[in-house]
């Protein structure tokens, strides 16, 4: 006898509910790993360049030089043929918001629109992907442009075969990046442009799976970003660092936070029960940076993990990426308020390669859910 809805047990969060297939990626919370394709995702976040991982995983193919060399001048062509609507929109937006993120969400659709994108379900797929790879080619710009628009500073033009990671360095720090900061924020960029069915990737497929367009799927997906749950920790990682100023303020304040029941942003994550891979990659580049927060936040690490044992007994949580992802972002030079936008930058790639292949599937997501509210109320007699 099947089970109906009504008795079917609905774990909270849908955690550990396989919604899909996909050849994208896989998340092995249990044993700290993931991948992009057939590839080590750790392994191509330290050494491939940002558009060779763009290039795996939106089309499946192996990221080799002649291949990545192609894909590359295909992102420059699709930018060179919408350079002046960028800058019109990023204009325009600004004019309505200083925020970058609810700039990039207006600025989507405007896009879209201006280039006469069409749905997905009315594309083949060399055209979904034409259109994927447009809008992605477009964020870092847009939010390059945005940042300093809303700073009353005029965007700067890309430079010849820079490459998305420096173009977008220069456009948010005014500066001519160094070697050591570019291949620090690629590395980042690259560990987290996807990451399983997280709640952005997943409302970018649910969109999706409805045949909606590509900038409509986009912004959904950045409206999920936006929770504080989801992509605004590396700030607030940042936040628990200056509280605690030196190394003796550490203990007090993590025992304080602990005691109020808050959250120690930063630490634990809802896959990972063990050490969290991407943390420790950027661990080790911040490390290679340098800094002056990086003994305070090795520290911090070390004094967190231990009072978080003997808080919550059971428990194995560590830090996360967003702890150490915002002290590699600071000393890139990326202002604090602008961590949420570089991240939706990243996971932009993961969005535009699971808008694609959940496109490709003709059947639109649509769950159940039990009722569990009151039963309906009998007219009087």
């Amino acid at each position: 006898m099947h089970a109906t809805i009504s008795t079917i047990e609905v774990p909270r969060g849908l955690s550990g509910v396989v919604v899909a297939e996909t050849t994208i990626g896989d998340v092995r919370g249990a044993e700290g790993f993931y991948q992009y394709r057939d590839r080590s995702a750790v392994e191509l976040a330290a050494t491939v360049d940002f558009e060779a991982a763009w290039q795996l995983l939106v089309t499946g193919q192996a990221p080799t030089g002649e291949a990545t060399a192609a894909f590359t001048a295909r992102v420059g062509a699709a930018l060179a043929g919408i350079r002046d609507d960028l800058d019109d929109i990023a204009d325009l937006v600004s004019r309505a918001t200083p925020d970058v993120l609810a700039g990039l969400a207006a600025a989507w659709p405007l896009l879209g629109a201006r280039c006469g994108i069409h749905p997905l379900y009315d594309l083949d797929p060399a055209g979904r992907l034409d259109e994927a790879i447009v809008m992605a080619a477009a964020t870092p710009v847009l939010v390059g442009a945005l940042w300093r628009r809303s700073r009353g500073e005029e965007p700067l033009s890309p430079v010849s075969g820079g490459g998305v990671v420096a173009d977008y360095l220069r456009a948010v720090t005014g500066q001519e990046p160094t070697a050591a900061a570019q291949r620090a924020l690629t590395a980042y960029l690259i560990s987290v442009m996807d990451h399983g069915f997280n709640a952005s990737t997943f409302a970018a497929r649910v969109i999706a799976s409805t045949g909606a367009d590509v900038a409509a799927c986009l912004t959904g997906a950045l409206g999920a970003l936006t929770g504080p749950l989801h992509g605004g920790a590396p700030a607030r990682a940042l936040d628990g660092l200056d509280a605690v100023g030196t190394v003796d303020g550490i203990a007090p304040w993590i025992r304080a936070e602990l005691a109020a029941g808050r959250r120690l942003m930063g630490f634990g994550h809802a896959v990972y029960r063990t050490a969290d891979p991407r943390a420790e990659l950027m661990k080790r580049v911040a490390q290679e940076l340098g800094g002056s927060r990086v003994a305070l936040a090795l520290e911090f690490e070390r004094t967190a993990e231990r009072l978080l044992a003997e808080a919550k007994p059971g428990r194995d949580l560590h830090a996360n990426v967003e702890f150490w992802a915002a002290i590699v972002m600071e000393e890139c030079g990326i202002p604090r308020s602008m961590f949420t936008p570089t991240f939706a930058i990243a996971r932009t790639i993961g969005w535009t390669a699971h808008l694609l292949e959940q496109a490709a599937d003709p059947k639109i997501i649509r769950p159940s859910a039990r009722y569990v509210g009151p039963p309906v109320q009998q007219p009087a007699a």
